[in-house]
């Protein structure tokens, strides 16, 4: 086995185990023998990925992708296929950093390198949500699915009463007291999370990571001195992101119990030290 080939496998190993700095330490060492060595850039960019460093996962991602096939070191047979993931990891990325039309050419490309791309076609199904393409968007999760049915499950559907089902139990579970205040929040299912409501966040959010959201003021900060903190607030839900959350109907149904008492707890004034020591992060 030669050094090169050790080193990457070093670096898979660490990655594989969480050691971020370990494996990142094994691909450099590749990249100062072979500056081009596409396995090495491509190895980086999942690391860079893995450690929440996109910006500079997405210069490693794209090298891949406009290196690949005709100055690939890999074997030219597999040159094809590594310009497909490339393309598809870089699509993810973007579409993570908010770049949302980036995020749909190079989604395409990768479909183009590879029409069995499962990445490449999960990320495009998202962005098809986003745009209310729901059924572009079903077309491109089982187009997943049957690529990679493990690793990309076909959203579980969650339909309106089966929200107000959940919604009533966990009402029930509270005080009366605090349902009395919780009569006085809206709880709204949307589609999918705005832009506005990403960008809010610092560093912006991911598109699929919000389940839901509290919209207002909480118990806690509530005063006489301002009347407007005291104006109704709302608890949304996001179907798609919780359909997509989960790999069964059970699952599906205890993380939209989770997410009800994760923004009560918001509605309450908890932070998210606070639910996460309650079992609600």
């Amino acid at each position: 086995m030669s050094s090169i080939e050790a080193l990457l496998d070093a670096a898979e190993v660490a990655l594989h185990q969480g050691r971020t700095d370990a494996a990142e330490d094994a691909c450099r060492a590749v990249l100062l023998q072979d500056p081009r060595h596409i396995e090495a850039h491509y190895l980086l960019g999942e690391i860079l990925r893995e450690d929440g460093r996109l910006e500079e996962a997405e210069g490693a991602y794209r090298f891949v992708a406009l290196n690949t096939p005709e100055n690939a070191t890999s074997a030219p047979e597999k040159s094809a296929p590594f310009a497909a993931e490339a393309w598809a990891s870089l699509a993810s990325v973007l579409m993570e950093l908010l770049r949302f039309d980036e995020a749909r050419k190079a989604a395409n490309r990768s479909l183009r390198e590879n029409p069995r791309c499962p990445e490449g076609a999960w990320v495009r199904a998202i962005l098809r949500e986003r745009r209310a393409d729901y059924a572009g968007a079903e077309r491109d999760y089982l187009r997943a699915w049957r690529s990679d049915p493990q690793g990309y499950p076909l959203p579980v559907p969650l339909d309106d009463e089966t929200v107000d089902r959940m919604v009533e139990q966990c009402l029930k579970a509270f005080h009366p007291s605090l349902r009395e205040y919780l009569a006085n929040v809206a709880i709204v299912l949307e589609e999918v999370p705005s832009d506005e409501l990403l960008e809010q966040y610092g560093p912006p959010a991911a598109p699929t990571q919000i389940l839901g959201y509290f919209s207002g003021t909480s118990l806690q900060e509530r005063s006489i001195e301002n009347p407007w903190s005291n104006l109704p607030g709302a608890i949304i839900l996001f179907r798609r992101n919780l359909s997509r959350y989960a790999r069964d109907e059970e699952e599906l149904l205890e993380e939209l119990r989770i997410t009800i008492f994760h923004e009560v707890g918001h509605f309450l004034g908890l932070d998210e030290d606070d639910l996460e020591k309650r079992g609600l992060d």
